[in-house]
């Protein structure tokens, strides 16, 4: 995937985004946070006691094992907690797992495994975007509803299809759209940027170097690693002396040694060091070698430490999935989760819920009506429902826009130092997917 170069700061949506958001509710507490787009007409509910099958489908083993264990634990409680309040129109949620092994060919199996063999009424789950790239195409051809939990602007761009959905995590373009003039205004403007070779890192590497030179800045170099590697220490010498920024993005098992091996490169003269905390997920912050990170940044969706302003919403959220104020399993405080992406899949599951119920939804007959339904939202204030805080939802381009956070290393902690409206990451787009046939 090499998407066209983006223009940044779009200005057109802004105004009407700035009012929806004040449309979203003071009630943020409200127990439902749906908001539907003028002329959407909610159907009789499902009179059907059947469960509403959920093909999940997870990253079980390959290189987003870490990621896969925390999205199913995160999926398995809000599943929980759905049935206990009634299900779904009263139908309860039948749970069916598959694991992709973080492969697209696997993914692309596994959609016409849930279709086929299962007989789901729809996917969710997917995390890694080369997965989802190489899945995608068959949900479509299969007319089978596909909610991803991925970050990757592949759904955004218009490159996928009408089935495909990302309703309950921000996408990538969004992310480095709002934290740029940050970034640009308090660490520096030359960037190095180290980033995974494959459709996730080229959103970075695309849409961040754009977002950059929008604020006056530059890319001193571009290093792409490929998903395999496993040391980084021939990377290091090709950063430019001049590099003001090192900006990583790092995921799989190999992160731990990226951090470790950066540290040994640098020494305690290094640039200022930007990173997002998917090199992390998963990792202790207090594991020997990353003392070298003290003071530097990270880009969080979702603040792994429960600071001072934490919410009512997280503190209740954190508990049904068995998280502590450290972001640590609370059966065992080495096990640390995936903070920052998993509640993607508890907020998404929100949304299928309602959305279901808001179309009437009875079987596969009526997925065009689901599909139309999930169009219609237009937003989700902060709840138990939608943890991370409010969202705007584009049922054009099929994605969310939300709150971005900056942390910073202290402690052995991250420490949020700022938070990004959702108007900061707006963009212009004219993916248009309701214009496609069902």
């Amino acid at each position: 995937m090499n998407p066209k170069t983006p223009t940044i700061g779009g200005k057109k949506n802004l105004i009407t985004r700035r009012s929806a958001i004040k449309k979203m509710g003071a009630a943020a507490g409200a127990a439902s946070a749906l908001t539907l787009a003028p002329g959407f007409v909610r159907y009789v509910q499902a009179q059907s006691s059947a469960p509403i099958k959920l093909g999940f489908q997870v990253h079980s083993t390959g290189i987003g094992a870490a990621y896969g264990r925390w999205y199913d634990r995160t999926t398995q409680a809000a599943v929980k907690l759905i049935n206990e309040q009634g299900g779904i129109s009263g139908r309860p949620i039948e749970l069916v797992s598959e694991d992709d092994g973080t492969d697209p060919k696997r993914g692309a199996e596994v959609v016409e495994k849930f279709a086929s063999q299962h007989q789901v009424d729809l996917v969710f789950g997917t995390l890694f975007s080369h997965v989802v790239i190489g899945a995608a195409p068959r949900a479509g051809e299969l007319k089978m509803p596909y909610f991803v939990v991925s970050e990757g602007y592949h759904v955004a761009s218009g490159s996928l299809n009408r089935y495909v959905f990302q309703p309950g995590i921000t996408d990538v373009r969004s992310q480095v759209s709002s934290m740029a003039p940050w970034i640009a205004g308090n660490l520096g403007k030359k960037v190095t940027m180290i980033f995974p070779d494959y459709a996730f890192g080229h959103d970075h590497r695309d849409y961040f170097s754009a977002a950059i030179a929008a604020q006056g800045g530059s890319i001193a170099a571009l290093l792409p690693i490929p998903p395999t590697e496993s040391s980084y220490t021939k990377y290091f010498p090709q950063i430019p002396s001049d590099t003001e920024v090192i900006y990583h993005v790092m995921v799989g098992p190999g992160v731990l040694t990226f951090v470790k091996e950066m540290g040994e490169h640098y020494g305690s003269n290094r640039p200022q060091i930007f990173g997002f905390v998917d090199s992390l997920e998963a990792v202790d912050l207090a594991s020997p070698g990353l003392e070298f990170l003290e003071g530097t940044y990270f880009w969080e969706a979702n603040p792994r430490y429960a600071g001072p302003n934490q919410t009512a919403f997280d503190k209740f959220y954190r508990e049904k999935v068995g998280v502590d104020a450290n972001g640590a399993s609370v059966s065992d405080p080495k096990d640390i989760s995936t903070y920052s992406h998993m509640f993607g899949c508890w907020e998404t599951l929100y949304v299928i819920k309602q959305a279901i119920e808001a179309s009437g939804y009875q079987g596969p007959a009526d997925k065009a009506r689901l599909i139309e339904a999930t169009e219609a939202m237009t937003g989700f204030s902060a709840s138990n429902e939608h943890p991370q805080g409010d969202k705007l939802f584009d049922g054009k381009r099929h994605q969310c826009y939300g709150h971005q956070f900056i942390s910073k290393v202290e402690g052995q902690k991250l420490s949020v130092v700022h938070q990004t409206s959702i108007e900061d990451g707006q963009y212009e787009n004219d993916t248009d997917y309701t214009k496609q046939s069902l």
